[in-house]
């Protein structure tokens, strides 16, 4: 195997990459970064479809975030690759976050407080699978709770990202000018002698 390691890792190595890596935690998000900066895009089409990916992270329909935001990034011209790396605002670590959050938040605007609420059995209304069962005490507020937040994150995320793939690219454009001259420089002084 091509990445295979020479030897094999022990089992406390294995449990200790599993809760710490290596590498640590910060690896996947400056490999996000990385990745987006270097889309060959305008930065508004790349902003706009981070923002596209951050908004749809929001909403409790985990399945369809990448359909949502490509949809969302094709109406209001984001990239399209940009949408997909934008939903990994969504993940494991911020997910119990935004659900709470989102939940509390809805059942605010919606006017339901919390000693008028019967015990929601979760597991029971996801075995049934009735949507409408689902719909009342837990996805109507998760969907009203979620727009606020998702605008605000969306609206942050672009301005963020729209101003670091502008500085990446304007980098980039002068030092693209600059190995040019130096090029035009050294076949000029060699033409010379």
């Amino acid at each position: 195997m091509l990445f295979k390691r020479r030897s094999p890792a022990s089992f406390w190595q294995r449990l200790r990459g599993a809760v710490w890596p290596r590498k640590g935690f910060w690896r996947v998000p400056v490999y996000i970064y990385h990745r987006t900066v270097r889309l060959r895009a305008t930065p508004h089409a790349i902003a706009m479809g981070i923002a596209a990916g951050v908004f749809v992270s929001w909403t409790p329909f985990i399945g369809l975030h990448f359909v949502s935001a490509f949809a969302i990034a094709f109406v209001l011209g984001g990239n399209l690759f940009a949408s997909a790396l934008g939903t990994a605002f969504g993940n494991p670590l911020t997910f119990p976050f935004i659900w709470l959050s989102t939940w509390k938040f809805g059942s605010y605007v919606l006017g339901r407080s919390a000693e008028g609420r019967q015990h929601i059995d979760l597991v029971e209304l996801v075995k049934k699978f009735e949507l409408s069962d689902l719909w009342k005490p837990l996805l109507e507020p998760m969907i009203v709770g979620s727009i606020v937040p998702a605008l605000v994150c969306g609206g942050l995320f672009y301005i963020a990202t729209y101003y670091a793939v502008q500085s990446f690219q304007t980098r980039r454009q002068a030092m693209i000018a600059a190995r040019q001259a130096e090029l035009q420089n050294g076949a000029m002084n060699g033409s010379k002698n």
